[in-house]
């Protein structure tokens, strides 16, 4: 690790310019919300336009969208005309958010916490065309699994991959090929999934293949042996269980405590034309968060999951684990009351922390997704908008607000410590890594 990168990781451009809105105008919101009823408030508020075009993924971490279109939590907010557009994968959100709302696409989503860095700097678009985002907040901590094939239930798979390194090593052996699926590179489960194997000595990039599969598409693809295990969301894991074609070894949580996993972001340019609009989204799917935390609403929140236009999965593939079940298969125990179930709201779930944002970006420096010399400080802060979300907050009620922009410390499951003031290091102690 040269002192170049180190100092890029940490070193950076003051605050953007673009945060502007004025503490006069978020006092004169304020005064308003306090005077008039919810409804009345965004009214009388008048966002820019009603209009937005919102993306989303087949995935139960994409619930907060569904429950403000379905309880008019969007209406409520004076963004009447909004489109919450289901979309096939995570390459086709990418596509449509470069293309905006404008050119037939979308203005933002429910989307992988590194994508909007990944297509703010052009490193995953068409011909590396940079298009701004802002990620306004985040949607959930933890929540996604790492589940195997069924042709390894004997070895009751867990943190530990090292028999699984030993397992792939002889199916290679006999000629055949071993295969790991995500669902985009660099985003989330690509990054999961590596960390789980390059912990056991697995090498992402040489002993297994890594293959881009669409989440909704995961079980059918290990049902006919695409891949010999996945990373995703539910309801996947707990369908390709419930099927009996694979089971869980492991839910993310385990790999790193409260893990931060999809955001909500918007177009930048989108933002900048309508900031009042853009509050109203937020305050919309913060709310929705709210009500999908509550245990009393997780019945609920499943039923809604399930309906056609949102996911289309049977309730029984998503109500268990949403309310803290595991039946991981492969005859491993049930895990009740998990603390690794996702959260919406509870451990500040909503509040994008830019020393997450920091973790993201170096990872994907460490697999050479992105550049040694991206200035990963002066990233964040033009891409993370975390100023707006505690605006929102406050406009919320809300008065446990994040003290700090770092959560921290991160500890991860083989000892591994990542410390947000000398992201050098942590990307030093990893042995496994592809860095360009």
């Amino acid at each position: 690790m040269t002192d170049h990168v180190k100092t890029l990781l940490t070193s950076g451009a003051s605050r953007r310019s673009v945060l502007r809105a004025g503490a006069g105008a978020a006092a004169t919101l304020l005064a308003a919300r306090a005077l008039l009823p919810s409804g009345a408030y965004a009214q009388t508020a008048g966002p820019e336009t009603p209009k937005a075009k919102l993306g989303f993924i087949a995935l139960t971490d994409a619930g907060p969208l569904f429950v403000a279109k379905e309880k008019g939590l969007f209406d409520k907010y004076g963004m009447t005309e909004v489109e919450v557009a289901k979309q096939s994968s995570w390459g086709t959100t990418r596509d449509n958010i470069v293309l905006g709302s404008a050119g037939g696409g979308i203005d933002g989503a429910h989307i992988l916490t590194p994508m909007p860095y990944l297509i703010t700097t052009g490193a995953m678009t068409q011909n590396n065309r940079p298009t701004e985002m802002m990620i306004l907040g985040r949607l959930n901590v933890a929540g996604q699994c790492i589940s195997v094939g069924q042709e390894y239930a004997d070895l009751k798979l867990g943190l530990d991959t090292r028999p699984f390194k030993t397992a792939l090593e002889k199916k290679k052996a006999s000629g055949k090929d071993v295969k790991a699926a995500m669902t985009f590179p660099g985003g989330t489960h690509d990054l999961w999934i590596r960390y789980w194997l390059a912990a056991g000595g697995v090498d992402p990039n040489k002993d297994i293949q890594t293959i881009v599969v669409p989440p909704a598409q995961m079980v059918a693809n290990m049902k006919v042996g695409t891949m010999d295990c996945f990373c995703v969301c539910e309801p996947w894991n707990e369908q390709l269980k419930n099927q009996k074609i694979g089971y869980t070894a492991l839910t993310t949580g385990e790999l790193w405590d409260k893990h931060p996993e999809k955001a909500f972001a918007l177009r930048a340019d989108y933002v900048e034309k309508n900031p009042k609009a853009a509050k109203a989204l937020l305050m919309a799917v913060m709310e929705a968060q709210q009500w999908c935390e509550k245990m009393e609403n997780k019945e609920e929140l499943a039923a809604i999951c399930a309906k056609r236009n949102w996911i289309g999965a049977p309730i029984s593939d998503t109500v268990a684990r949403m309310k803290g079940t595991f039946d991981y298969g492969a005859g491993k125990p049930v895990l009740e009351n998990s603390p690794f179930m996702m959260h919406y709201w509870a451990d500040n779930a909503g509040y994008p922390y830019k020393s997450h944002d920091l973790w993201f970006i170096t990872e994907d420096m460490r697999w050479g997704y992105l550049p040694e010399n991206t200035d990963a400080k002066a990233l964040i802060d033009k891409v993370n908008r975390e100023d707006l979300w505690r605006e929102a907050a406050k406009e919320l009620g809300v008065t446990d607000l994040p003290a700090s922009t770092s959560r921290g410390v991160e500890k991860f499951f083989d000892g591994k410590v990542f410390d947000p003031e000398n992201p050098g290091e942590y990307l030093a102690s990893l042995d496994i890594k592809r860095m360009v």
